[in-house]
This record gives structure tokens, sequence and C-alpha cells, in this order.
């Protein structure tokens, strides 16, 4: 229940995140270019959405298997050992991200002790910044829904997509498609 929330609440962040910067670049673009003048905190704006969208981006990526991964060696061992592994590596991923959400901490709590705002937009940096450490808490929750899959023995590795089949798959979908339309095509002349 909560992993579906959560999946929701992800996917449309990042909707919106990428709807917002794409339409603050297009109006900032138009006004620059076509009427000679712009907004200040335009850049300031699209470069924190960008970073949000990034970090956001990274739990997701885990959640889907997009991240690049070489799995070549780990592929030709057994599902046991694959498990294992996979089960040691997650470990290390989780640490890092204890080690990250841990420096976060210690910086958003400067930046607000401190009462830093942004150059160009009158809001709290550490408001700005604070997704270090909400990125992070995310890909930890990731890789631990990841790893009491392997522990349950539900997965044996990282959700890795398979380009090569995918591509294969791809190319076939659009012979076909291609074939349709040619016969479409052939019994309308």
């Amino acid at each position: 229940m909560l992993s579906k929330i959560i999946n929701s609440l992800e996917e449309a962040i990042i909707a919106i995140l990428l709807a917002s910067m794409t339409l603050l670049v297009f109006i900032e673009v138009t006004l620059r270019f076509g009427f000679n003048t712009g907004m200040m905190w335009a850049q300031e704006a699209t470069l924190h959405l960008s970073c949000w969208m990034v970090m956001f981006g990274a739990s997701y990526g885990i959640k889907i298997g997009s991240h690049i991964g070489v799995d070549a060696l780990v592929r030709i061992l057994s599902p046991t050992t694959r498990r294992r592994i996979t089960g040691v590596a997650v470990v290390a991923c989780l640490l890092y991200c204890a080690l990250f959400m841990y420096g976060s901490w210690v910086y958003l709590e400067k930046v607000f002790s401190i009462g830093i705002e942004l150059e160009d937009m009158p809001i709290p940096k550490w408001v700005a910044h604070s997704i270090m450490l909400i990125g992070m808490m995310l890909m930890a929750w990731r890789l631990l829904e990841l790893l009491w899959e392997v522990i349950t023995g539900k997965a044996d590795g990282f959700k890795m997509i398979d380009e090569a089949k995918e591509s294969m798959r791809l190319a076939e979908e659009t012979k076909i498609l291609m074939a349709a339309q040619a016969a479409k095509e052939g019994d309308s002349a």
C-alpha cells in the first residue's frame, strides 16, 4: 500500500517537475530572444527543478530498472550466488545512501541555522536543497524493497532492462506494423 502511494506520488512529481521546467525554459527563451527581456530568477529555478527531477528520477530508475549496469559476469552465476552478490551490492548502496543522508542532514541543518536564501528567489536555501535528503531517502526505500525481494526469493538481482532483447522486440514490432501498413495500402489500391 505504502509502495503504491510512493510510486504514484513519485511519478506525479516527476511529471510536474518536467512540465514546469519545460514551460519555464520555453517562457524564458521566448522572453529573451523574442522580447529582449527575461526573468532574473528563471535560470536558478530551472537548475533547482532539474536537480529535484534528477533525484526523484534516480529513485524511480531503481524501481523500473533503467540504470545502466554491467551484468555479464553476474548473469553467468547461479541464482543463489547472484542473490548473495546482489544482497551485498544493495547493502553497500544502502550504506552509501546512509552516508549521503547524514551529510545532507548536517548541511541542511547548517544552512537552516544561518538562514540563507537562494540568490535570485526569496526561498530558504535549505528548502531548495532538501532534495538531497529526500532523494536519498527515496533511493534507500527502493533499495530496501529490492533487498526484501532478494531475501524472499522474488528477485535474484537488480532490475535491469536487457537493451539487446528490448531492441529486438521493438524491431520485430516495427516489422509487423510495417507489414500491416503495406497490406492495408495494398487493399486500398
